[in-house]
């Protein structure tokens, strides 16, 4: 998957820029697992969480930061990608 989001984190005046690696919905949730670079195995990972309501035109993510939902959500994206290594 080599789509590329932009958004403007809570508290940021500036928007930034991640690679889409895998997407996910659980529970009616939709979740996405991104990183900086696209070419880099050694990139940070983090996982975005679409907060937005039903017919808003735009999603809008937040950083996933509660520990269980994080380790829940890690395990979904592992399984997905069986050749990755994740790491919390």
């Amino acid at each position: 998957m080599n789509k590329r989001i932009e958004f403007c984190p809570d508290g940021e005046n500036e928007t930034v820029g991640f690679f889409v690696v895998e997407e996910t919905r659980i529970a009616g949730v939709s979740y996405l697992l991104v990183t900086e670079s696209e070419d880099d195995e050694e990139a940070e990972a983090y996982i975005l969480k679409d907060l937005s309501e039903d017919g808003e035109t735009e999603a809008r993510y937040v950083f996933v930061e509660d520990d269980q939902e994080l380790e829940a959500v890690s395990k979904i994206f592992a399984e997905l990608l069986e050749d990755v290594d994740l790491e919390l």
